[in-house]
């Protein structure tokens, strides 16, 4: 059975310090909060890049070759997330 929510365990990007979040999917979800206090290193340096990631792992060794090495986010784990690509 497919997980409804993306569950974030231990995140320590920039101004988060060890955040634990489960996030529902296929639903609209906003993140709000003062300037400064990690809602885009959230977003972006954490579940974006690891979903960036898993879609780059997902690619051939030959199309790898032409890519960079991904970084994993600072996490101790994130499940439930499929690889997304954005342009």
């Amino acid at each position: 059975m497919a997980r409804k929510t993306i569950s974030i365990q231990g995140a320590r990007a920039h101004n988060l310090k060890n955040i634990s979040i489960e996030i529902p999917k296929d639903k609209l979800v906003v993140m709000t909060g003062l300037s400064g206090s990690g809602k885009s290193s959230l977003a972006f340096d954490t579940i974006y890049a690891e979903g960036q990631r898993r879609y780059v792992e997902s690619l051939s060794a030959y199309a790898r070759q032409f890519l960079g090495q991904m970084d994993k986010p600072d996490v101790d784990s994130i499940e439930g997330l499929s690889p997304c690509h954005f342009n």
